[in-house]
């Protein structure tokens, strides 16, 4: 096991090189010097720089250098800690790492949250909707189900936000009191994000959760008409061992697969949900860099994306790896 993660491992390091390439490359695609279009702004305000200033930023961002020497800097750069500059204001540079701020953090509290949410109610329902086949409850499990399936993410936070202020006189919109919004890092501030968390991660988990649920509920089906699953009933194992100690190992291996893409997708598939409930989160932070071209930030987040790829990808290995015992470590 440990001589297969340290192979994993050592992919994953190359697959975030070539990630980083990729993210590069998308820093690089708007046409123009972002820098000149900065200055050139600043100037019709009627701000000048002179050229010791001018050329000291042009030779901080690597403008005048080839791609790769600029490549070469950003890596570097990033691996220090800076991560460039947003040109978001246009009165002055800010910081990328001040743009983000704890948006990167909360992204991933909220997407662990979510998964974790979705798994625990869609494995139980799952093996229930199985193996009470045809019953009441696989039937409502199925319309729940299907139902996830068909409404938009945003359209059930739009309707939860309706109910709460409606009937409730509550707002469920961030992931924060407004006491606590901007707040320092306290054990109090940490509890009401807490106390926040289960209502986009309902509305974030809901397609996934119903999806997962069909996933696991057909594999089962497909394990228990085993001639293995037959033999050991005719043996007269307990229901509840023979069910969990083989068929669910292997239903579940599908669940497993797909973390490395769910992490990145409830990233990148929550902006719309992030912007009807106002959450800090760095989807929106993405949609509008992307739209004012702020390069350094988009660039970012897109490498931040496909790292998540990659650490979904080695987790959901090294768990098929335990939960399945059909995979073999030294073939692979």
């Amino acid at each position: 096991m440990l001589g297969y993660i340290i192979r994993r491992v050592f992919l994953g390091i190359f697959t975030i090189w070539v990630i980083s390439v990729f993210a590069f490359v998308v820093i690089e695609l708007p046409p123009g010097d972002k820098l000149e279009k900065w200055f050139d702004y600043q100037t019709t305000w009627g701000q000048t720089f002179d050229r010791d200033q001018i050329l000291a930023l042009s030779a901080h961002f690597g403008m005048d250098q080839p791609a790769y020497v600029r490549y070469g800097k950003w890596m570097w750069n990033m691996m220090r800690g800076d991560l460039g500059v947003s040109f978001v204001s246009w009165d002055t540079l800010t910081s990328t790492k001040d743009v983000i701020g704890d948006r990167l953090w909360l992204t991933v509290v909220l997407t662990g949250f979510t998964v974790l949410f979705t798994w625990t109610l869609s494995i139980p329902i799952g093996i229930y909707s199985a193996v009470r086949q045809h019953s009441v409850g696989d039937y409502v499990a199925t319309f729940i189900g299907f139902s996830g399936l068909a409404v938009p993410d945003f359209l059930l936070g739009l309707v939860l936000m309706y109910i709460a202020y409606a009937y409730f006189d509550q707002s469920v919109g961030g992931l924060f009191s407004a006491d606590y919004t901007n707040a320092p890092w306290t054990w109090a501030r940490a509890v009401d994000l807490l106390k926040h968390l289960w209502i986009p991660a309902l509305v974030l988990g809901t397609s996934g959760t119903a999806s997962l649920i069909r996933i696991m509920r057909n594999n089962l089906l497909d394990e228990l008409g085993k001639p293995y699953v037959v033999t050991a009933r005719a043996k007269g194992l307990s229901p509840f061992t023979l069910i969990l100690k083989y068929p669910v190992r292997v239903a579940v291996n599908p669940l497993v697969s797909t973390v490395g893409y769910l992490l990145p997708a409830l990233v990148s598939g929550s902006v719309i949900v992030s912007v009807v409930l106002s959450l800090p989160t760095i989807g929106p932070v993405l949609l509008d860099a992307i739209r004012i071209e702020d390069i350094y930030v988009a660039g970012f987040v897109v490498f931040v994306l496909g790292v998540l790829t990659v650490v979904g990808t080695l987790l959901s290995d090294i768990a098929l790896a335990i939960v399945d015992p059909r995979i073999k470590l030294g073939s692979r």
